[in-house]
């Protein structure tokens, strides 16, 4: 019984619980399978969930498998347009795993069936001495299309783009594109056809709508349109979306310095980029390197979120020794129990700050020219939260010491005045810290979504406990001259 699921209009909304119902459903047998007693049962079972699945649904799952049972699925999938469409949804992993045990001849009529921009990344994950042999027994054609994509950096529109679209002359009909379409049903066809001079110079779009509701005989020059936005192919990927974005485009074309048309680039490549851009945001986050999509390997999660972690702890280890510097004051012994107070304050406004300007870098509403003023009023909320809870923590700290809830030995009102001095101050920091550190980041080439990590979450908690302390002894010295 094939299982690919069929979702009518009535079933639309439910189709995130049919696409989870897959998941599990493969999930569990996947566990059967994996957990049976013998590995020629193991390969069997492998052998008939291979036949039965949709080869998308095989590579979504697949990373529950062990690396090497996955081979044993591939080889199982029933044809080579399924192997490819299961090829191109499986993750690096994966792929690499199946192609160490892949014929090269197979790789290469993969590479055939697959647009030339998903078969650049599909290669990335063959080894270059390998990957010279498969392109010799490639179709001439093919590879040159996709070396060419190749030669630009990761992560730019250059590599993002598809060099196989549909662009015709001025004088070509409506007649004319229809028919050369329709005998060229390999390439995408996206929601415009451009319109290019001799050296094929982008002069305009037609909308693919346009083709079915004219007569054939209707020049196309009659119906182009010109094109607001282009990019040079080795703009980055961000700026990509934004554009996306910003003006719900359909397609986006990919020029060199003389305007003329090198590639596309469609809404289904930004939407794939838009999840790995999330990814890696999420990642960066959370303070980690490890894949999100991939169940790796429990000794490499921790070798990606180990050296995240050791800055945290060489945080903590300085701050224990930044209060242990005040040994000795009477108010030392009190003071350190609202460091987690302070820390927490510290640390959830700076993360407010840097999360805020995050996005707004993401969405391209930093402007250089406005900088100063998104710091200045940066500082003002932060100026009004410290004073705000500044006041608000002290008065709870001068209560709870002045009726005997918390017994420091230490007069209410100093404690008091020392946290909500403190409160102030490290708001004030934090302010600053959450403001300066994406802007920082961007500047140096660094995603700003670390400012948001926990690295510079340690480093805010470090500020945060020295000024605190510090002014802490300051209020105490203060109240020896005045008291």
């Amino acid at each position: 019984m094939d299982k690919r699921i069929e979702i009518s209009d009535t079933e639309s909304v439910h189709a995130e619980s049919w696409t989870s119902q897959v998941d599990d459903a493969l999930l569990e047998r996947f566990e059967r399978a994996i957990h049976k007693q013998t590995a020629l049962y193991q390969h069997s079972e492998l052998a008939e969930i291979a036949q039965e699945y949709d080869p998308i649904d095989l590579a979504k799952a697949s990373v529950r498998l062990p690396v090497s049972a996955r081979l044993v699925l591939y080889r199982n999938i029933p044809d080579i347009d399924a192997k490819t469409s299961f090829i191109l949804n499986a993750t690096s992993p994966t792929k690499q795993t199946i192609f160490r045990g892949t014929r090269n001849e197979e790789i290469c009529e993969m590479l055939e069936l697959m647009p030339a921009d998903e078969a650049v990344d599909v290669i990335e994950d063959l080894p270059i001495r390998r990957l010279k042999h498969i392109f010799e027994n490639l179709e001439e054609e093919k590879a040159h299309k996709i070396l060419a994509l190749r030669q630009h950096q990761p992560q730019t529109a250059g590599r993002l783009m598809s060099n196989e679209f549909f662009a015709f002359s001025l004088n070509r009909t409506v007649g004319e594109a229809v028919e050369y379409i329709r005998d060229h049903p390999g390439v995408e066809f996206t929601h415009w056809i451009f319109i290019v001079g001799d050296d094929m110079e982008l002069l305009g779009f037609v909308p693919s709508r346009n083709l079915i509701v004219n007569p054939h005989h209707y020049p196309l020059r009659a119906l182009m349109q010109p094109i607001v936005h282009r990019v040079d192919p080795e703009v980055d990927r961000d700026e990509v979306v934004e554009l996306f974005e910003r003006y719900r485009l359909p397609a986006l074309p990919v020029v060199d310095d003389e305007h003329r048309l090198l590639g596309v680039i469609s809404q289904d490549d930004v939407v794939s980029m838009m999840e790995e851009i999330a990814d890696e945001t999420i990642a960066s986050i959370g303070g980690t390197a490890e894949s999100l999509a991939e169940d790796e390997p429990t000794i490499k999660r921790y070798g990606s979120r180990a050296p995240w972690l050791l800055v945290t702890l060489l945080a903590g280890l300085t701050t224990a020794t930044g209060i242990s510097l005040f040994q000795g004051y009477p108010w030392a012994l009190a003071v350190p129990f609202f460091v987690p107070l302070i820390n927490g304050m510290s640390g959830n406004v700076g993360i407010q700050c840097s999360t805020v300007l995050v996005r707004r870098m993401a969405t391209g509403t930093v402007l250089p020219r406005r900088l100063s003023t998104i710091l200045f009023k940066e500082l003002r909320i932060g100026l009004l939260i410290g004073i705000s809870f500044g006041i608000m923590c002290g008065i709870a700290a001068f209560s709870l010491n002045y009726f005997g809830v918390h017994y420091t030995a230490v007069d209410p009102i100093l404690i008091g005045t020392m946290v909500g001095a403190g409160v102030f101050g490290t708001c004030l920091i934090a302010t600053v810290v959450g403001t300066l550190s994406p802007l920082l980041f961007d500047r140096v080439g660094i995603d700003p979504a670390v400012a948001s990590g926990p690295i510079v979450a340690a480093c805010n908690d470090v500020l945060a406990t020295y000024l605190f302390m510090t002014l802490a002894w300051g209020v105490a010295k203060l109240f020896e001259i005045l008291f």
